[in-house]
């Protein structure tokens, strides 16, 4: 579970652009709620849209995208799995893609981690690797000062990092929907991202210490995938200040959207009743959740 204190700023609530329909825009349980059109990047709907919430492991779509646009990365360039990932996983009680000590695994392998079992020892591995510094610590702050600038770069005023996987023990790891959505937006306009949150599963083969081969099987925590057809992304949250998390991606009678879902109690469906609404489609009463198989990650 992620810890920290959730911000708050004056709740408003409205429907941006709604179509024209008999039906009422749709009551979510979330506490804040974001859509865009992902074609024009212009608003559909927004639920406290502007309010600062904590995000939990949402944080790793700019893990991600950190990662991804860093210049002349080369996502086969191996890593070798420390100890103190696997420990940092252990005192945190965080999800985990179990990666095992002395593996030797591709940063494409490492990205699969992060955004399927939502695993925190690949995102702390993937901060080491790509932030800059003479010791671990060195590095993985080097890694969040470099999200925190994305976020410069996005022109967002209301998203701080102070964590590489969204565990934030001074809660000083904060975001909107609105904001969530246009890091989500620009994250995938990647197309190795895209691929990689669309997989339900995937098995994969990394090198262990002693020269032999390690099979890792991890399954997608976004339930979305497989139970809303047209769905291809993109990631969940969960934590004990930001409550149930998801940022999502549909695409719907020739209509994609983006959306977050910031604390809501009924996640899926919040998003499927947007998506169903601002698309046209009828998806969400019949919609029935993809299960994860006995001791995949839950987040």
């Amino acid at each position: 579970m992620l810890t920290g204190t959730a911000l708050v700023a004056p709740a408003t609530m409205a429907a941006e652009s709604a179509p024209a329909a008999v039906a009422a825009v749709p009551t979510l349980s979330a506490k804040g709620a974001f859509l865009l059109d992902d074609t024009t990047g212009k608003a559909r709907y927004t639920k406290t849209g502007d309010t600062r919430r904590q995000m939990a492991s949402t944080t790793k779509i700019m893990t991600a995208a950190v990662v991804l646009n860093t210049k002349g990365i080369d996502l086969n360039r191996k890593v070798t799995i420390k100890q103190t990932y696997r420990d940092y996983v252990v005192r945190e009680g965080a999800s985990t893609a179990d990666l095992r000590t002395g593996d030797k695994v591709t940063i494409r392998q490492l990205l699969y981690g992060l955004m399927l079992p939502s695993g925190c020892d690949a995102a702390y591995a993937l901060a080491d690797a790509i932030g800059t510094g003479s010791t671990v610590a060195a590095r993985t702050k080097s890694f969040i000062s470099k999200m925190n600038a994305k976020a410069t770069e996005l022109g967002l005023k209301n998203t701080k990092f102070d964590s590489f996987d969204g565990i934030s023990q001074a809660g000083n790891n904060y975001t909107t929907p609105r904001d969530l959505a246009t890091i989500a937006r620009y994250a995938m306009k990647n197309s190795a991202l895209r691929t990689v949150v669309k997989t339900t599963t995937i098995k994969t083969s990394a090198t262990s210490s002693t020269g032999a081969t390690r099979t890792y099987t991890w399954h997608n925590t976004n339930q979305l995938l497989g139970s809303y057809s047209g769905a291809f992304g993109i990631k969940t949250g969960t934590g004990t200040a930001a409550g149930p998390c998801l940022i999502f991606a549909a695409t719907r009678n020739g209509k994609t959207h983006i959306g977050v879902i910031l604390n809501g109690t009924d996640r899926y469906n919040d998003a499927a009743k947007l998506l169903d609404y601002y698309s046209g489609a009828s998806a969400a009463p019949s919609m029935k959740l993809r299960q994860l198989p006995a001791g995949a990650q839950r987040d």
